[in-house]
């Protein structure tokens, strides 16, 4: 069972958080909703689980309506909002029960499906919510949302503020998860995790700027794109930007990701004019385009 998207809209007061969106996830695909704060991940999820309603526009969820269908749609989703929502006065296996008696299923009955979750926080049942750290946190919570067996599993930036070892291991638990049949929709605002889905959709300010697989979205960068690099960074980025023929600029890690406008660019004039600035130990490589770099290029 997947999720159909059509013509979503929706606004709070004067700011429009959705415009206009479309669009499908397969069954049992790993879907990817990409953008940073603000663009519109949670207001869509919270639609798609019944808890908005939108202004325009319609969505199914597993076949069944958002609006006229939400007791089916509950039944059948799964949740993980972006901030651990769990009673932290309860221990792990006491949120655990709870959530299993809500949908009249215990712990034992659907095992299988998370047993290689609850392995890890299983030394910890005994310990209230509240006192477990953020990675297992996040395993409770994704647990408790697995707890009924869901057709369709939604996960709002279920990684935000976790270390990158959990984090890592979450995303091989996702995977694990897609293998037992599970759709999965998850957003999250690091560009790097948008190569772990078999699709994304890249939002910003309410809008998709495009769907397509990873690898087919960094294809589509339209320029040749240098790795830069020199003894000032901060005055680099300064000097970059200044330049006449200068197409983006964006610090990258230990680089600055530069394009240039012209189609006849030559690296040899770049250095040049950056020697004229005082800079040294200059270093201009050419470089592949990321996820990140063809999400800045669609946001300009």
């Amino acid at each position: 069972m997947g999720i159909s998207i059509s013509n979503i809209s929706k606004s709070y007061k004067n700011v429009k958080a959705l415009q206009d969106i479309s669009f499908d996830v397969k069954p049992n695909e790993l879907f990817g909703l990409i953008g940073p704060d603000g663009a519109g991940k949670t207001t869509l999820f919270r639609i798609l689980t019944t808890l908005l309603f939108p202004d325009e526009g319609t969505a199914t969820v597993a076949g069944f309506n958002v609006v006229g269908d939400y007791k089916e749609i509950r039944k059948n989703v799964g949740y993980m909002p972006g901030k651990f929502s769990l009673y932290q006065d309860l221990t792990v296996e006491e949120n655990l029960n709870f959530f299993a008696t809500i949908f009249g299923t215990t712990i034992d009955e659907n095992y299988d499906l998370i047993k290689d979750i609850y392995v890890q926080i299983e030394p910890f049942k005994d310990r209230r919510a509240g006192k477990l750290s953020g990675g297992m946190k996040q395993k409770l919570a994704l647990s408790c949302a697995l707890i009924h067996k869901p057709k369709v599993l939604f996960l709002d930036e279920p990684t935000t503020g976790v270390d990158p070892v959990s984090r890592k291991e979450f995303w091989e638990m996702l995977k694990r998860l897609q293998q037992k049949g599970i759709t999965i929709l998850v957003s999250t605002p690091y560009m790097d995790e948008a190569a772990l889905c078999d699709r994304v959709a890249l939002i910003q300010d309410g809008k998709i700027l495009e769907i397509d697989t990873p690898e087919a979205i960094v294809k589509h960068y339209p320029k040749p794109i240098y790795n830069v690099r020199a003894n000032n960074m901060y005055q680099l980025i300064i000097s970059l930007k200044d330049y006449e023929f200068n197409h983006s600029v964006y610090p990258f890690g230990e680089f600055v990701h530069y394009t240039d406008s012209r189609t006849d660019f030559n690296p040899k004039e770049l250095r040049h004019y950056l020697e004229t600035k005082n800079l040294s130990d200059i270093e201009i490589q050419e470089t592949e385009a990321t996820i990140e770099d063809t999400f800045m290029e669609l946001a300009k």
